[in-house]
């Protein structure tokens, strides 16, 4: 792929991006839109009893006289948020959550039948730089963020279930602690969203040139990505799993931060396009952003597993910006070989090295690790 086909690639990624955020927001309202519609159809040519068709067409949408001003007026029900909310306690909080269960009993059982992925040759002390300073800050924060608004959002959204859990016929959680415990995790989640939507995009930014998909990418696929046997297939800066975790971060995790936004908006007194903040919107979005969250949860406890305790040496990387001579070689072996042939390799630093440079961060408040 040449430059001026990446540049088409990379501007076309982020329209898509962009559009797709934009769309299923305003999709659900319309979504929304057809439903009341469809409410008023019925109960039109419903009941031939004239108060039950009276009735029949309040809670389809049909207009009236009401003293309420603004959205909603003349409107005596709004059937949407009894759909909003069984939609969003019977589906949503009863199915998906199961997702993060299964993903969770699969790395368990691939951990204990093929243990962790380990480097295949004896470690010399060599190092490579992989991650600047920069970029390892943008992740830890993103990712703390990330933990921090998964436990926070699935506590909210499973909070019912959780007051009905017993353990010896006694209640898991109190309904007084469990309404304390909501208005710090609702804060807490208000106030990291925006950080962490920051964070996503520059993440984006910062890695959507080394995510293009290529031909190795479906090789490494074809391989199973060195997750099972001992071969390991090549990859460059990015292998293909690497490129797959990104592109849901660039997609379903955009539209996860903007139905946040969406949502966040009336609280903070952010003013957003009228398609985008009235009461539909507002429930459309609730449901969105909580199926995608949920389902992104999941996903990323595989990209958790895999960086941390299935892969040797995977940490070290966004841990010290570093990562070893002989993990280079394994797992990007093409990036390596580009790398050293470029000399752009960011210097390599043995052990001893390594740990004068720690020491010196520390001396001076840096932290322990090099940048």
């Amino acid at each position: 792929m040449t430059k001026k086909q990446k540049g088409w690639f990379v501007f076309w990624s982020f329209f898509t991006i962009i559009s797709l955020s934009l769309i299923l927001p305003l999709a659900t309202q319309a979504i929304y839109g057809y439903s009341q519609s469809v409410h008023a159809q019925s109960a039109a040519t419903g009941s031939a009893n004239p108060r039950t068709n009276f009735w029949n067409a309040v809670r389809g949408g049909v207009e009236g006289y009401s003293a309420v001003k603004g959205e909603g007026a003349g409107v005596l029900i709004q059937s949407g948020g009894d759909e909003w909310r069984n939609a969003r306690n019977n589906p949503v909080v009863k199915a998906l959550p199961w997702l993060i269960v299964a993903m969770l009993v699969l790395l368990l059982l691939y951990h204990i039948f093929h243990g962790r992925n380990r480097v295949e040759h004896e470690l010399s002390g060599r190092k490579v730089k992989r991650w600047n300073g920069f970029e390892r800050i943008v992740h830890w924060v993103t990712a703390i963020s990330f933990i921090i608004l998964s436990v926070t959002g699935l506590s909210l959204l499973l909070g019912k279930a959780m007051l009905s859990w017993q353990i010896g016929g006694s209640p898991l959680i109190s309904k007084a602690a469990y309404a304390a415990w909501t208005q710090i995790a609702m804060q807490t989640h208000n106030l990291i969203g925006p950080v962490f939507s920051v964070g996503i995009l520059l993440m984006i930014v910062m890695w959507i040139w080394h995510n293009i998909p290529t031909a190795t990418d479906l090789k490494w696929f074809a391989q199973g990505g060195g997750l099972f046997g001992k071969h390991h297939p090549s990859a460059g800066r990015m292998n293909g799993g690497e490129k797959v975790w990104f592109w849901i971060l660039a997609t379903l995790g955009v539209v996860v931060c903007v139905t946040g936004i969406v949502m966040l908006a009336p609280l903070v007194g952010w003013t957003l396009p009228e398609a985008l903040s009235g009461r539909g919107a507002l429930q459309q979005s609730n449901l969105l952003h909580g199926i995608l969250a949920v389902i992104w949860s999941a996903i990323a406890l595989g990209h958790i597993y895999i960086g941390t305790a299935g892969t040797e040496g995977a940490i070290e990387g966004m841990a010290t910006g570093y990562v070893s001579e002989e993990w280079a070689k394994q797992h990007h072996d093409l990036w390596y070989e580009k790398i050293t042939r470029e000399g752009s390799a960011g210097g390599y630093v043995d052990d001893a090295e390594l740990e004068v440079m720690r020491r010196e961060n520390e001396r001076l408040g840096l932290g322990s690790a090099p940048s």
